[in-house]
């Protein structure tokens, strides 16, 4: 998979910026390496400790870091999308970075000014499409096919016929999650339905129990956690109410073993590596670049929980995983597109 990672991250890279304020001083690096290859990762709101998205491009970076000792990472942690195009115009304007990391639909706009008011610099973006911006590299995921899996998945597991899931906030890259979701639920052929949510916020756990258990107290037996760090609160809500959870980006079985039966996995850990080893290697293009279950960019995974799944439903989901490689299952990626695939894949 290293070397899948390495060809796709040449391909495509150089960083994104966000947000529109003034410029913040940069933090002190929480990661540390040599004198060699300098890189920055502006992180998302909420910061590390998330046990997903963030935790996830933070290993990335101490991946490389441990490749390479030369290479040093300064840590940014926005508490607002407002300082985030600042944090990128300070960042390019003191010329000491080779390579400025970023992330998010609500920073590309940001990169997309930035970078061109700095031309020599290099970004790479991850979780958002720059298009086609000379120093620029992004990489999207195809998160609709890994929660199809999971819909599908919980869809089997579900006893009570009803399973929810918790959005960070309703916008388009978080619909992906749960189109895929409802699609793979509806395909399951069972009759499960699927109930949906959204926090509003990363960083907001309070809320994010308050949701997770208003879909339990309303039936569903499993809720899908696509929130970042409001997704714990999720989790917290399970183990409230002694029911079962599914976790995102990275495996956050091992969170909760308990209550917590599998979770879709992104590969942006590796995706952070190589492109910093990219970079180093004056191997980063500029362009976008899309992974998912093919390109092994996402995934799925129980281990480390507690939970059973029958190796019956096990099975079922590799059969499955395999049709979408092949193209056999196109998996919708807007909730506009659900009723369509119901229809034509699920006779409905």
């Amino acid at each position: 998979m290293k070397k899948i990672f390495a060809l796709a991250l040449a391909l495509a890279l150089a960083l994104s910026l966000m947000g529109c304020a003034s410029a913040p001083a940069a933090q002190e690096p929480a990661a540390e390496g040599g004198d060699g290859y300098k890189v920055a990762i502006v992180l998302g709101v909420g910061g590390l400790g998330d046990e997903s998205f963030n935790d996830s491009m933070y290993d990335g970076c101490q991946l490389a870091m441990e490749e390479d000792p030369s290479i040093t990472v300064q840590v940014i942690e926005p508490t607002e999308v407002a300082e985030f195009e600042g944090h990128y115009m300070e960042l390019a304007r003191t010329g000491e970075y080779d390579l400025i990391i970023g992330s998010g639909f609500d920073g590309v706009e940001a990169v997309t000014k930035v970078s061109g008011q700095f031309p020599e610099q290099q970004f790479m973006f991850v979780d958002g499409d720059c298009g086609d911006l000379p120093n620029v590299a992004s990489f999207t995921f195809r998160d609709q096919e890994k929660a199809f899996l999971l819909g599908y998945m919980a869809a089997q597991k579900s006893e009570t016929g009803k399973i929810g899931v918790v959005g960070g906030m309703d916008i388009p890259s978080i619909n992906m999650f749960v189109a895929g979701f409802e699609a793979g639920a509806a395909y399951a052929g069972n009759g499960t339905t699927v109930e949906r949510k959204y926090v509003g916020a990363w960083n907001d756990t309070s809320t994010g129990k308050e949701l997770a258990l208003a879909l339990y107290d309303g039936g569903c037996d499993i809720v899908y956690q696509a929130a970042g760090g409001s997704g714990l609160g999720v989790f917290a809500a399970a183990e409230e109410k002694n029911l079962l959870a599914i976790g995102s980006d990275t495996n956050q079985c091992l969170i909760d073993p308990d209550h917590v039966f599998v979770s879709g996995i992104r590969t942006l850990n590796y995706i952070i590596r190589d492109g910093i080893l990219a970079g180093r290697d004056g191997t980063l293009e500029p362009g976008s670049h899309s992974v998912g279950l093919k390109e092994n960019g996402v995934s799925y995974t129980c281990e480390g929980s507690n939970i059973e799944v029958a190796q019956e439903i096990l099975d079922s989901v590799e059969t499955v995983k395999q049709q979408i490689i092949d193209g056999e299952i196109t998996v919708p990626s807007t909730l506009e597109e659900v009723p369509t695939f119901i229809e034509t894949y699920c006779g409905k």
